[in-house]
């Protein structure tokens, strides 16, 4: 149970968001947090505190005006940890070589492979043979509706027919090497964790997984690591004390520490 730090990118700044409140138009969102350092000083310290495997997410367009200041965010903090970082936002088969060699451990897809609601299969294969399957990591974010999760799309905005279940999660697994789950209703909020989600992961994610979304305390990370079995990866954002919340980021860093050195002598 690692720690996957976050450097959430949006109208060319380090945020973080309330995830629901994510819109295209007018480059709209709900900030918990606007950073006065540039997404470069984060890798930095991530670098510094030995926590691979965090996630840049450009969260506007490719047609938004703020893109380009986005990417040009995202490329600082490859640059200052090659390697150490995945990335995600646009992606696609004619772009993804570009940040893998930038710096990028892995990207992160959603939207060009959950297209018009349901798996685009040509599109993830055509993924998996531009880049590898060891570089894929699939957004596998979800809302709930009707009392069942399916996938979203399009900074969370858009519901797919894709229900994120224990099916979806082992034929899926085959095309990449990671998942990442944002559970967007409670994304940004610090209100506790959505349960069946991170249970869900726990019990039947075949590769390693990363739970976001509602972290708010370190019961919350107690929790996590109950329901998700020991086996599930954790984000905080908006909670933690370096994005203006209460959690020491020190703290959080030593707890994803301790839990995967118990893992390993397990």
């Amino acid at each position: 149970m690692r720690f996957r730090p976050c450097i959430d990118i949006h109208n060319g700044s380090v945020k973080q968001i309330v995830g629901g409140s994510l819109a295209d138009k007018d480059d709209f969102a709900v900030d918990n947090f606007v950073s006065e350092y540039d997404a470069a000083y984060y890798a930095n310290l991530y670098k510094h505190h030995g926590l691979p495997g965090g996630h840049i997410i450009i969260l506007n367009p490719v047609q938004s005006p703020y893109y380009q200041a986005d990417v040009a965010q995202a490329l600082s903090a490859l640059k200052a940890w090659q390697g150490g970082l995945q990335i995600g936002g646009g992606i696609n088969d004619e772009n993804a070589h570009f940040f893998l060699e930038n710096g990028a451990s892995h990207v992160i897809v959603t939207s060009f492979v959950f297209k018009d609601g349901t798996i685009a299969w040509d599109r993830l294969k055509k993924l998996v043979r531009a880049v590898g399957k060891q570089h894929l990591v699939l957004d596998l974010s979800c809302r709930e509706r009707g009392g069942s999760f399916y996938i979203v799309t399009d900074r969370w905005q858009k519901f797919t027919d894709v229900p994120l279940n224990a099916a979806a999660l082992e034929t899926l697994s085959e095309y990449c090497d990671e998942f990442l789950v944002h559970a967007a209703d409670v994304e940004g909020k610090a209100s506790g964790i959505q349960d069946d989600v991170a249970k869900l992961l726990g019990e039947h994610s075949p590769i390693p997984a990363t739970y976001a979304g509602g972290i708010s305390g370190f019961e919350d990370l107690d929790k996590l690591s109950t329901l998700g079995r020991d086996k599930i990866d954790f984000t905080v954002g908006s909670a933690l004390d370096i994005f203006g919340g209460k959690m020491s980021f020190e703290r959080t860093a030593s707890f994803g520490r301790k839990n995967t050195i118990g893992q390993k002598q397990q």
